[in-house]
């Protein structure tokens, strides 16, 4: 089987190859530390790559597509493109949530992220730091389930919905996008800042 003729296999072939990479080179055992940032940088990667995709390319060419009265329109993206985009994006997003929370518990940083580094006698920098980029990256999930899948799956006639309603949901769908687009910038300057130092 050629592992490039398929996402599944190709996906396989990386972890493969970077699982025998790390067995090869680490010497010392098991860093279950590790293993969590590695693939909360992988999911986060996926995740907000999908929304940059969504915000810089798609709504822009949709909308293009839309106006263009003699064109293809956008039917195949909405038909094909959107949904499996969709997919990856928010399964993404959990898993992204769910690694950091467990590197964070693991660290035994988890309440210290949560509160802001604020729990002690003192202000706890990494925790105000990396606890930041947590709850934006937590409204940010809140915002993939709670706003945006639910109204694309009206836009993309997954669920019933009136032309009204397509419209409300097209516009809610754009807002939330757009605010974890926002949002997205300053979460990932706290993910690295916290461990590599804020640009300024």
């Amino acid at each position: 089987m050629n592992p490039l003729t398929s996402v599944k296999g190709s996906l396989i072939t990386g972890f493969v190859l970077a699982i025998l990479f790390a067995v090869l080179a680490v010497d010392g055992g098991w860093n279950e530390l590790g293993l969590a940032r590695w693939l909360h940088i992988i999911a986060g990667i996926t995740w907000i790559g999908l929304l940059y995709y969504f915000n810089a390319v798609q709504v822009p060419a949709l909308a293009d597509a839309a106006a263009d009265k003699g064109g293809p329109g956008g039917a195949g993206i909405s038909k094909y493109v959107a949904p499996r985009a969709l997919l990856w994006f928010r399964w993404s997003a959990v898993v992204t949530w769910l690694t950091g929370a467990w590197y964070l518990l693991r660290a035994g940083t988890f309440v210290t992220a949560l509160s802001l580094g604020l729990g002690g006698e003192s202000l706890n920098a990494y925790g105000l730091v990396i606890g930041t980029g947590v709850w934006l990256g937590t409204i940010m999930l809140f915002n993939v389930w709670v706003f945006i899948w639910p109204n694309q799956q009206k836009i993309l006639g997954l669920k019933p919905a009136t032309d009204e309603q397509k419209a409300a949901a097209r516009k809610t769908a754009l807002y939330a996008s757009r605010i974890n687009y926002i949002l997205s910038i300053p979460m990932l300057l706290c993910m690295a800042g916290a461990t590599h130092g804020l640009p300024f």
